[in-house]
């Protein structure tokens, strides 16, 4: 049963990457494949010889010989448990899209536009880049990315230019995320299991994680992609509304507060965020009905009342697509999770590696086998690798495989659109091809994991 269920998700995730060529929208493969596979472990719940404990991040000793209602509750209560935690992903998500959205509506990122005077291509990529490297440090690598590939769609509008530079702040949103103890979940995870403080995580990943982000950026600004100016519409100016600076830094504010109330009233970020969310739905309201001319603000959906209310027009603008695909993959992943398959794996790949470099440095074991998670972590959802590496370690709190796992984790994702959050919400919004971005942005990434990994082999001998 369980090569039934792995079968299932590698021919589900290959419809995912074939996209474009079977016709076929990239969350049905994924919703079906998560089904199905959770359908399969329910049938042969009797035929399952381990179960992996989730919420403790080990195997349950003995599940072979638990009693068939014991096993079926079990399932009912990690399918929850899992359904759960991608529930905060998708309604933190939700939040953060629908406050772009609101921003957006009011013409806030205008106003940011304003701030970028130059035309050259190779400078707006660092401007970006720069960018993408300090927001998702600050507001996670998931909401940066959402932010300015809004603000990107605004001043670029040509989508084969556009995507170009989508790629590169994939790279740039996932660098800036192994750095901060909110920038990726993978961090999170690390932070809250006290694997990590964020003292030490600066101090080893700061540099390791700017040259990820650098070193690709340097090379992309040499490449014809980015050569010469980008082509301005023309357009009859619009009127500004007078609300559109209040509202970009309400809405970048209200975002940036969410990791503060985490860090306040240790509750899950999707709380903050709804409550962020409420703080900005009730100022659009009243400026909304501060009654400035709509007819300056050219929306199609807009039709009988939708515009009187900036919140419902806003809902109704988010990527639902993107958000069900998210629920796909990532229960799929926890299906496998689940049957200790990853967390199999993973320790028998430990096992594998061959006994060198423990002379010249004890981690010289799980360098190599930590690398291979970062690549890892660019097929498979990164978030199931990190939980089987918790269980695997036994190393204390700050050592320096801990910290090597944030980086590598948190950055290899960027050599697949689908190996990070950052990539799948850039690939709903700007529909970017799967083989596109692997010929074109996957070796820019894989230089950038290279030398950030490199880097930071010299950053742990400092501590």
């Amino acid at each position: 049963m369980e090569a039934a269920i792995i079968l299932v998700f590698v021919m589900g995730y290959l419809a995912i990457t074939l996209e474009h060529s079977i016709k076929i929208d990239k969350l049905i493969p994924a919703l079906v494949m998560m089904a199905i596979c959770w359908a399969l472990i329910a049938l042969g719940i009797e035929s399952f010889p381990q179960w992996f404990d989730s919420a403790n991040h080990k195997l349950l000793e003995g599940f072979g010989n638990f009693a068939s209602d014991e096993k079926m509750h079990l399932m009912e209560e990690t399918l929850l448990h899992h359904l759960g935690k991608t529930s905060e992903i998708l309604v933190f998500l939700l939040g953060a899209m629908t406050i772009v959205e609101i921003i957006d509506y009011f013409d806030g990122f205008s106003t940011i536009k304003d701030f970028i005077k130059t035309k050259k291509k190779s400078k707006i990529l660092w401007i970006f880049a720069i960018l993408a490297f300090i927001l998702s440090a600050i507001i996670d690598n998931l909401t940066a990315t959402i932010v300015l590939i809004s603000i990107l769609q605004k001043i670029i509008k040509d989508r084969d230019v556009r995507i170009w530079f989508a790629g590169l702040i994939i790279i740039a949103a996932n660098a800036g995320g192994a750095w901060s103890p909110i920038g990726d979940v993978t961090t999170t995870m690390l932070w809250i299991g006290k694997k990590v403080t964020t003292g030490h995580l600066i101090g080893y990943l700061l540099l390791p994680s700017f040259l990820c982000m650098a070193v690709p950026t340097l090379i992309a600004s040499f490449l014809p992609a980015f050569k010469g100016d980008i082509d301005v519409e023309e357009n009859v100016e619009k009127k500004k509304s007078r609300f559109s600076g209040k509202m970009l830094y309400l809405g970048l504010g209200a975002i940036v507060f969410v990791p503060v109330f985490k860090m306040v009233t240790h509750l899950p970020p999707y709380v903050g965020m709804m409550l962020s969310l409420g703080v900005v739905a009730i100022f659009a309201e009243i400026y909304s009905s501060s009654k400035f001319s709509m007819t300056d603000f050219d929306y199609e959906e807009s039709d009988l009342n939708a515009h009187h209310s900036p919140v419902h027009l806003s809902l109704s603008k988010i990527e639902l697509p993107s958000i069900l695909f998210f629920l796909g993959i990532l229960m799929a992943v926890a299906a496998l999770e689940s049957l200790g398959i990853l967390f199999n794996f993973a320790t028998s790949l430990q096992d594998s590696m061959p006994q060198m470099g423990t002379e010249i440095h004890e981690g010289g074991v799980s360098d190599l086998v930590v690398l291979l998670l970062g690549i890892g972590s660019a097929v498979i959802d990164n978030v199931p690798l990190v939980a089987a590496s918790l269980g695997m370690f036994s190393e204390p709190m700050d050592h320096e495989l801990w910290h090597f796992i944030a980086f590598s984790a948190g950055t290899g994702g960027s050599m697949l659109i689908i190996g990070s959050a950052a990539g799948v919400v850039a690939m709903g919004m700007e529909k970017i091809d799967f083989f596109w971005y692997i010929k074109k942005i996957s070796w820019l990434a894989l230089i950038g994991f290279l030398v950030g990994s490199v880097a930071f082999m010299f950053t742990r001998t400092l501590f």
